[in-house]
Order: structure tokens, then C-alpha cells, then sequence
């Protein structure tokens, strides 16, 4: 459902769309629709969004929003993302409110990961 003036979709690029969808889909079991060869869209996962052909990428230091996702078990979640391609930008560390771990996936995209349950 799309509700007014909330925030409705999040687009992240990518230099390699097969590698974008090959790691979230093994690491979080997401699922695409393919939009032509530069366009892939994912949805139902807190947010819908798409990643776009691109050689760019975001990150906290070139002043990008961090999209964080929650785990309850963070050790397990960054096992996860390292089997998958991804690499560890930020190990765990505690910030009030719980722990947290930054990662990027394949294509050099920022992303954290954030748990309350003791780390």
C-alpha cells in the first residue's frame, strides 16, 4: 500500500545487477523482477526498491544514507554475508541501543546490520 509523502522505494546502483541479485538473494532470500538488462526491483522486503546499472556506489564517506537491517543473531548474519561475497567494512561494535556490523556487497555498496540481543 502506498501511503502519502512516506518514503516508498529505495534505489541502490550497481556495476553487476546478476551479482547484486545473486548475493541478497542468498544472504537475505530476497527475489527480483528484471525490468530490461539495467534494471532489477525486489519488493516485500521492509522497503521495495530496484538496483540500477551503474559504476557508481554509496557509502557513508560520500555522504550516502545507511540502510540498516536488523538480525537477531549478527554473527550468523555476517557469516552469511562474507560466504555470499560480501565484505566486512566495520566489525561489530556496540552503540546504545545494541551492536552493529557495516558491510558491502559485491558491488562496493555500504550497508549495516544492527541487533538488541547481546552481540
Amino acid at each position: 500500500m502506498n501511503v502519502h509523502e512516506k518514503i516508498n522505494y529505495v534505489e541502490f546502483p550497481a556495476s553487476n545487477i546478476r551479482a547484486a541479485k545473486d548475493f541478497f538473494t542468498t544472504v537475505f532470500g530476497w527475489s527480483f523482477v528484471d525490468y530490461g538488462p539495467e534494471y532489477t526491483a525486489f519488493s516485500n522486503e521492509g522497503i521495495d526498491g530496484g538496483f540500477f546499472q551503474s559504476d557508481l556506489s554509496v557509502s557513508i564517506e560520500k555522504g550516502s544514507a545507511l540502510i540498516i537491517f536488523y538480525s537477531k543473531d549478527l554473527e550468523q548474519t555476517q557469516a552469511k554475508i562474507v560466504d555470499a561475497g560480501g565484505s566486512i567494512i566495520k566489525a561489530i561494535f556496540f552503540f546504545p541501543g545494541g551492536h552493529r556490523f557495516h558491510f558491502a556487497d559485491p558491488n562496493g555498496n555500504e550497508y549495516a546490520v544492527w541487533s538488541d540481543v547481546d552481540a
